[in-house]
């Protein structure tokens, strides 16, 4: 990779190499081995291998520091949701990971530079390279700050499906008015607000939650609500 290049990639990962040949052999696919037979060269599957790791402990972690309400198994539904290889291709695009890779020249002439699963393992071997070479600190960075919008926008779909879908279910079964969510208030400053949710049936109060975004307010709220009305029957 020419210095120059590979100086601009660096500074798109927002991390400084210590040893950029690591960085080289997470961008380079196995065509583009096979094709030159050199034995000194490495692809990037075992890097892909630890990457994957590497992502799924970061993802959990902020996923059970940002949403400690959750259960187990709602937090492995998110992050499947977050942590698949469309969603990684989709980041590897934001980034024009596809214009560094080293690709055989079949691969190349078949769109491999935008096929979703090259896209995909060449990121997480991305992440393992900034891990082994920059820390778990860095790598932590650049995860959260290229997935931390997927991971709300997946956390309020999951909320909005599970809980709120639920609870209207359950009112139209036991033939209740359809629950209302209400702002009860808000907190903290514009960047870290956190809004306080009231539901209510019949007029009647069922549920209270708080969260950074409505959304989140309305599902914790929601699960209260189902609970007090399994209580009831």
């Amino acid at each position: 990779m020419l210095e120059d290049k590979l100086a601009n990639f660096q500074k798109r990962l927002g991390c400084i190499f210590h040893n950029t040949n690591l960085l080289i052999e997470s961008v380079t696919h196995k065509s583009y081995i096979n094709e030159k037979k050199n034995k000194k060269l490495r692809d990037n599957e075992i890097l892909e291998f630890m990457g994957d790791a590497v992502l799924n402990l970061i993802i959990s972690e902020y996923l059970i520091k940002t949403y400690p309400h959750l259960a187990e198994g709602d937090l492995s539904k998110i992050r499947s949701m977050v942590v698949n290889e469309l969603t990684l291709a989709d980041i590897a695009r934001k980034i024009e990971l596809g214009s560094y890779l080293y690709l055989g020249s079949g691969e190349e002439q078949s769109g491999g530079r935008n096929k979703n699963s090259i896209l995909a393992n060449a990121l997480e071997a991305v992440i393992a390279a900034i891990y082994s070479d920059c820390g778990m600190n860095e790598a932590s960075s650049f995860i959260i700050r290229n997935f931390e919008d997927i991971i709300r926008i997946s956390a309020e779909k999951k909320a909005s499906f599970d809980f709120k879908t639920e609870l209207q279910e359950l009112c139209q079964k036991n033939k209740l008015p359809l629950p209302v969510y209400k702002i009860s208030g808000e907190k903290g400053p514009e960047h870290e607000k956190v809004f306080e949710i009231e539901l209510l049936i019949d007029k009647k109060v069922f549920g209270k939650g708080s969260g950074r975004s409505k959304k989140e307010a309305e599902q914790i709220a929601a699960e209260e609500g189902i609970e007090k009305l399994k209580m009831k029957n």
